[in-house]
Parts: C-alpha cells; structure tokens; sequence
C-alpha cells in the first residue's frame, strides 16, 4: 500500500479519478445551461473554478455563476478591436508576440503609456486583451503571462486604486487560474506606497504568482528567465529582443483575431460586417495575408 502511495504516476491516477467526480458533481450542481455559457464551461473551466475555490463544489458554482453572469451582462467575447482601439495606441497594454517558455500568451503591460482617463473604456481594453491572450494560447495550455515595465512610471502616471480594484476583481474572479505569473520589472522605490494599498485586494493565490524582479537582484532575474526565453525577451526587461509597439501592425493582428473569435463563438454575425466596422478606425485595417503565428 505504502509503495503504490509513494509511486507518482499512481499518485496522479488516482488523483484524477476525484478530479473528474468534481468536475461531474459541479456539472449537475449547475444545471441547463444556454449555449454559449454551455461552450464556456467545458470541463478545463469548471476545473480551474474548482482549483480557485479548493475543489469545493458549492463555492465553485458560486463563483461561476457569477461569472456567468457578468459573461452575459458583459459580453467581453463580443468586444472588438475597433471599439478599444483608441486605448491601445500608446502600447500600454499589448500581447507579445513570443510566448514564454511553456507556451503562455503573454501580455506587456506598460503603466506609465496610459493616455486616457476613462476607467471604463481602460477595463474594458484590459478585458478584450485577456480574451485575445486565452484566444491565442496553444492547444493544452490555459494560463497566460504578465511583463509589467515601470519604465517611467510615477504617481503622477499610476493607475487609480479603484481601476487597479476593479481589474484586480476581474482576473481573481473571472478568470481564476489564467494567471501563471506576473513579473513586476524594476519598479521604482516610490511604487511600494502605491503595493501597500493594492496588494489587499488580492487572494493569497493571486499574491503569490506577483514576482518583483529587479536587475540587480540574481534571483528574481534567474526566476524570469526559467519562464521567457532571452532571445524572445524584449531588452526592456533583460532579455536581447529589440521589440517596439507599432499600434498599425498590432491592430491588423487584432482585427483577425476579431475573425477567429466570430468563428470560435458561434457569433451570427457576416465576418464582413466586422472587417468594415473595424476598418473605420484609423490603423485597423485587415492585413491582406494572415501573420504568422507567434513563436514559442
């Protein structure tokens, strides 16, 4: 008995067979579902949900319900570029286009290059990005990667508390165990009066996937390189890439992205139509040929 215990690969059999059962059990706790919380909920979603609340089924269907219903009220999978593409013209919020070394998308975010004022319309760029980001992960892989550059960063720039909250909110309880980990890059000394507020409004579990990386510091930097490649990683963040923003050529990516999520939804809506709304922004045109996929 204790052989069989100590052997890992019989650990992770059976392991799996009350995965499963949970993942049943919160299946039938939830009941009929419409269609597109139905293509939500597969059975990797169900069991983050349960991961994020300790395998309790009763607590996890909470917290999806509540999901599914900001899902509904929200509609992030029906935001499209065009309407956020304003926010994104500084590059303060990009996906990269390297993944990190298992294969994550991996979202740049970049404080001090906000250039709007408007809490909503920030959110919901941050939203339509998550969406991209979990739309472009490879096959078996769910989680995604942050790079935070404080590069300039001051409080003069620093977001709002009540943004920094409400976004908090949205990643902890809608998209529960998306987040692999978050890299804080070099962050000024002033920036700790800003952690001390913002840091309360996270779980233990969110908490602990915030790394702070510093140059100096051996092993915060030997943590970030176990998870981006050097020659992937921009120099930005101690890695060799020279890669800038150029909002033309990121907003041809994201109007196909925009097609892709059509498609994946089951949105009734002629691609058409899509490609004509999103060309009436300035940068957003769709590129005649479709870009190579990032590299992992």
């Amino acid at each position: 008995m204790f052989r069989r215990k100590n052997n890992p690969h019989n650990n992770h059999e059976n392991d799996s067979l009350p995965s499963e059962s949970k993942i049943n059990e919160l299946k039938v706790a939830l009941g009929p579902l419409s269609e597109r919380s139905l293509k939500y909920c597969d059975d990797a979603c169900l069991r983050r949900y349960l991961e994020a609340r300790n395998w309790n089924t009763e607590k996890a269907k909470k917290m999806l319900e509540e999901s599914l219903k900001w899902r509904t009220d929200y509609k992030p999978e029906e935001i499209r570029w065009a309407e956020v593409a304003a926010e994104g013209e500084t590059g303060k919020v990009y996906r990269a286009k390297f993944h990190d070394r298992n294969g994550r998308s991996v979202l740049i975010l970049r404080p001090a290059m906000q250039n709007t004022e408007s809490l909503e319309n920030n959110i919901r760029h941050l939203v339509y990005l998550i969406e991209n980001a979990i739309l472009n992960l490879p096959e078996g892989q769910e989680q995604m990667s942050w790079l935070i550059d404080f590069t300039g960063w001051s409080l003069n720039t620093r977001v709002p508390i009540k943004s920094a909250k409400d976004t908090i909110n949205i990643l902890q309880n809608h998209y529960p165990e998306r987040l692999a980990m978050a890299f804080l890059y070099n962050p000024p000394r002033i920036f700790e009066a800003f952690w001390k507020m913002v840091k309360y409004f996270l779980d233990t579990k969110t908490f602990q996937k915030v790394k702070f990386v510093y140059p100096k510091n051996k092993d915060s930097v030997e943590l970030m390189r176990s998870f981006f490649d050097q020659d992937n990683l921009p120099t930005e963040f101690g890695g060799k890439a020279n890669l800038k923003y150029d909002h033309d050529e990121f907003s041809k990516q994201m109007a196909l992205d925009d097609l892709k999520s059509l498609s994946l939804w089951g949105i009734d809506q002629k691609a058409e139509k899509i490609t004509q709304h999103v060309t009436k922004h300035p940068g957003a045109e769709v590129a005649p040929e479709p870009m190579a996929p990032p590299a992992s």
